[in-house]
């Protein structure tokens, strides 16, 4: 595919406020100069948003501040007017009750910023988990112009001669704690060597995911998806990002012109060659719904099964971002899916090339971290999607963080109704559970919770542990973090409090598990299964918050992005966009 510009120069979308000689424009244009800008600003130049969601509480994107005057450096080079616009910032790590709830209010609040505002074209300045989705579903749903900078990954993490991720670990040492292997101390101890940059997590986490996802979409320019965020030449990439929206905006160049559903597939196919996080669906289902691009779950699993993960990269790995960098970074694994026919080479990107273009001559510098083809670290690494009277509109598991053994498996059902009956029940060594039992988790989906927090790797009982067990299977229809890792079936669908199977699972009922068979079977009979539906009630209560109200309300299930209801579809150009 090749791009064609569009004339230039012609009437911008920002001219609406302020070109010409009425008395609206000398209010909008009068108000702006009293920053200092100089008349000749306003001569029709692109200005560009610059959409930050640096926050002293988003500590992933801390740092952004600095790295969005890189951004607006880039953007006067090439002749544009760049305008920072502080936008939502849901933070993964404060976040109550679960960051998730908030990306779709992110993305209303920065959709309506982007429709309203004097704003050519955006740069989208993201990195902890929800933010790069957020500001991408906004994108789309504007079709702006857009180019997604994201802010990087952290060092790596070390800790007594150990290299250690960051989340990764917390869910590692926790159990090691817990199975008596270490002393609360040292776990303390680890808290300082496990996050010491700037950035987001140094593992294959969800905001590695996402950002490797931006790129493989073709959102991002090429190798901006691991450099570390301390990197200088992070700060280059920022730059670089900066002159090219300017170009974006004269070429008229929108996020419906990406956004392609081949462009959804290499994205697909990519995360499972780099092991990425399970909430890569939610979030690739959500954007795609926001363009009209008709994915599903049966997409997911079409394109990704027969995809090996080549990335040996924590926490499916051994290694951190750090090191993928150093290796070649995405450009090595787009390539090496584009030799194995795995890659739509045509899709275009916001370079205005095509992502074939950008990648075939990405060099792997060290086959230890970015595996050759015959040695994958899992050969089936693409997100599996299991269906059967559980979820019969699917759920998901990362086979590369899982264990091989699980993979088929019968176990007895130990049941928690919500996530307080299981912390209440978890670490009493009465409760009846061995390690061949299945975990089952209720009440923690998109509306159950509300919000879909990540709790569906719930953590072993104590009593298993002890005995050297570090995996059981668990099933949910809650999220877990993307720098988590076991045998974890997550987004079960119809989720519990929307009357889904999973609600009417009882302690001591039987369930199959079949990965390869992609079969997840409850062993009742269908007239038991109509019977325990019909008499179940909902117990979720009506929230005390008015934007978790309308969650609840209006919010659809994990199988289709976990979005609200009425925002699907891009709805109409923004103010000002077509009336040139």
């Amino acid at each position: 595919m090749s791009f064609k510009p569009a004339e230039w120069p012609r009437r911008l979308r920002s001219q609406e406020w302020y070109g010409g000689t009425t008395k609206d424009v000398i209010y909008h244009r009068g108000w702006l100069k009293n920053q200092g800008y100089p008349e000749d600003l306003f001569d029709g130049r692109p200005i560009i948003g610059v959409l930050n969601t640096w926050s002293d509480l988003t500590p992933c994107n801390g740092h952004l501040r600095e790295l969005a005057e890189k951004v607006k450096a880039g953007i006067w080079e090439a002749g544009g007017f760049p305008v920072e616009v502080p936008v939502f910032s849901a933070s993964e790590n404060t976040f109550r009750p679960t960051a998730m709830m908030f990306r779709n209010l992110a993305a209303l609040s920065i959709e309506e910023q982007i429709r309203g505002q004097p704003i050519d074209g955006c740069v989208l300045m993201v990195g902890c988990d929800k933010t790069t989705p957020s500001l991408l579903m906004a994108a789309a749903s504007c079709d702006l112009p857009s180019i997604v900078v994201t802010g990087g990954p952290m060092l790596n993490g070390w800790f007594q001669g150990e290299r250690v991720g960051a989340g990764t670990h917390l869910w590692r040492f926790s159990e090691a704690v817990k199975a008596g292997e270490m002393t609360q101390q040292e776990f303390l101890d680890a808290e300082a060597a496990v996050t010491r940059s700037s950035g987001t997590c140094n593992t294959m986490g969800t905001a590695s995911s996402m950002a490797s996802m931006s790129e493989a979409l073709g959102m991002a320019l090429s190798g901006n998806a691991a450099i570390p965020a301390v990197d200088s030449r992070r700060r280059v990439m920022a730059q670089l990002s900066g002159r090219r929206i300017v170009q974006m905006v004269k070429d008229d160049l929108k996020p419906s012109d990406i956004l392609t559903r081949e462009a959804f597939e290499n994205a697909i196919r990519c995360n499972g060659a780099v092991g990425g996080s399970t909430n890569t669906v939610v979030h690739l289902l959500a954007i795609a719904g926001r363009t009209g691009v008709d994915i599903t779950l049966d997409d997911w699993d079409r394109c990704g099964r027969d995809v090996a993960t080549i990335l040996n990269l924590q926490p499916s790995g051994k290694y951190l971002m750090e090191e993928f960098f150093y290796a070649g970074g995405l450009p090595v694994v787009l390539k090496r899916l584009g030799e194995a026919d795995k890659l739509h080479k045509d899709a275009l990107t916001v370079s205005g090339s095509t992502i074939w273009d950008e990648v075939r001559d990405a060099k792997n510098w060290n086959e230890d971290v970015i595996l050759p083809a015959d040695k994958p670290l899992t050969a089936q690494g693409g997100i599996a999607v299991l269906k059967g009277n559980l979820a019969p509109k699917g759920a998901v598991l990362k086979p590369s963080a899982a264990s091989p053994h699980l993979m088929q498996h019968r176990g007895r059902a130990v049941v928690f109704e919500d996530i307080d009956d299981y912390k209440a029940q978890i670490n009493d060594d009465a409760l009846d559970i061995d390690e061949t039992c299945i975990m089952v988790l209720k009440n923690c989906g998109p509306k159950g919770y509300p919000g879909m927090a990540e709790v569906g790797n719930m953590g072993l009982p104590p009593k298993v542990l002890k005995k050297g067990i570090k995996d059981m299977i668990r099933i949910s229809d809650a999220r877990m973090s993307g720098t988590a890792y076991g045998t974890v079936i997550l987004h079960t669908s119809p989720e519990a409090a929307a009357s889904g199977p999973l609600a009417v699972v009882r302690t001591g009922d039987m369930i199959e598990v079949d990965v390869a068979a992609r079969r997840l079977h409850l062993e009742i009979s269908d007239d038991e299964l109509s019977a325990r539906l019909a008499e179940w009630t909902p117990i979720h209560e009506r929230p005390d918050s008015g934007y978790a109200w309308l969650h609840q309300q209006h919010v659809q299930g994990a199988d289709t992005g976990a979005d609200l209801d009425f925002l699907k579809g891009c709805r109409g150009a923004p103010v000002g966009k077509d009336s040139h």
